[in-house]
């Protein structure tokens, strides 16, 4: 019969685990995301050591008539 202290702990290796395991997937999705960023600005500053000038389109918003 386990005592409620090892009852306890196993929770809270349980616990521990789980928040690691949050922690671990936080940080691949931040990672992710700053290596997206990382090429779309190098794709942008390769355009523009290029000498193009059409690099980043600008979006203008549309007028509707009044």
């Amino acid at each position: 019969m386990l005592r409620q202290s090892e009852i306890e702990e196993g929770e809270l290796r349980r616990t521990n685990a789980s928040m690691g395991l949050i922690v671990i997937l936080l940080l691949a999705i931040a990672g992710v995301l700053l290596v997206r960023e990382l090429r779309h600005e190098s794709q942008i500053e390769d355009c523009i050591m290029q000498g193009r000038r059409n690099c980043v389109p600008i979006e203008l918003p549309s007028h509707q008539p009044d």
